[in-house]
This record gives structure tokens, C-alpha cells and sequence, in this order.
């Protein structure tokens, strides 16, 4: 029975990073010609920074040593960090927000990129969805073996 929750929960978690993913895609997206923050400068790009998640904290101490072994526990969020590429610089000397020299600081967000990414995301996301509905499935047989 280990298998089968580290099987739903792998799943999830992978679900749930997906999910964190796209919404940051979305921001992204969202920012794309924001050129002034309450930090001053232009939107800087977020990315999620992915690592491997411990296995299921539920099970017990001697089971959990045991499973470490054998299986990983699917994936967690380290952290949410800024894309350090530099802002894409526009000379728009009519622009608010241009400097001395007429350019104006843009956010570093390629909307073609972003879309790229929001596809694989959705991607992943499908891909775990369907291996949690072949956990379940695999559980729902498991279940009439015993009738």
C-alpha cells in the first residue's frame, strides 16, 4: 500500500508544481511592458526553482528509511527566484518612464518563450494527471480482486 499513496502523491506534487509554474507564466505574461515597480525598475521575470521532495512524511520512521531507498517522493518548490537577464532596452524618449537618453528599461519577459513554457507546463501537468488516474485505476483493481 506504500506504493500506491507514494504513487498519488508523486502525482500531486507534480500536479501542484505545474500549477505554481503556469501561474507564474501568467504573471509573467501579465508584466510583460510593466516598466516601473514599487522597487523601482522594470518587472524582472520569476521562474520556479524545482527539487526533488522527500517521501511521504505520513508513513512511519522505519518505513519512510526503507522507501527513501528505493523511490523519490516527487517534486517541491525551492524557491521562486527573478530571472537576472538584464531588461530589454526601447529608445521611446516620449515614454514616462525613459531615461536622459530616450531608452526606457522593459521587463525581461519574451512573451514567445513564456508561451513555449506554458505549453510544456500544461504538458506536464496532463502527464501527471494521467499517471494519477492510472494509480487510481490500479487501486480500484486492486479493490475487486478482493470481492
Amino acid at each position: 500500500m506504500v506504493s500506491l499513496f507514494s504513487g498519488f502523491n508523486i502525482s500531486a506534487s507534480g500536479m501542484t508544481a505545474q500549477r505554481l509554474r503556469m501561474d507564474l507564466i501568467a504573471n509573467n505574461l501579465a508584466n510583460a511592458t510593466t516598466t516601473r515597480t514599487k522597487d523601482g525598475g522594470p518587472y524582472q521575470r520569476q521562474v520556479p526553482v524545482f527539487a526533488q521532495r522527500d517521501a511521504t512524511p505520513f508513513l512511519p520512521a522505519a518505513l519512510i528509511a526503507d522507501f527513501n531507498k528505493r523511490t523519490a517522493g516527487g517534486v517541491k518548490v525551492e524557491a521562486i527566484i527573478k530571472d537576472p537577464t538584464p531588461p530589454r532596452r526601447v529608445f521611446n524618449p516620449d515614454h514616462p518612464d525613459a531615461g536622459e537618453d530616450g531608452y526606457v528599461a522593459f521587463p525581461n519577459v519574451n512573451v514567445v518563450m513564456e508561451m513555449t513554457d506554458l505549453l510544456a507546463a500544461s504538458r506536464a501537468y496532463e502527464a501527471n494527471v494521467t499517471a494519477f488516474d492510472a494509480v487510481k485505476t490500479m487501486a480500484n483493481l486492486a479493490l475487486e480482486i478482493g470481492r
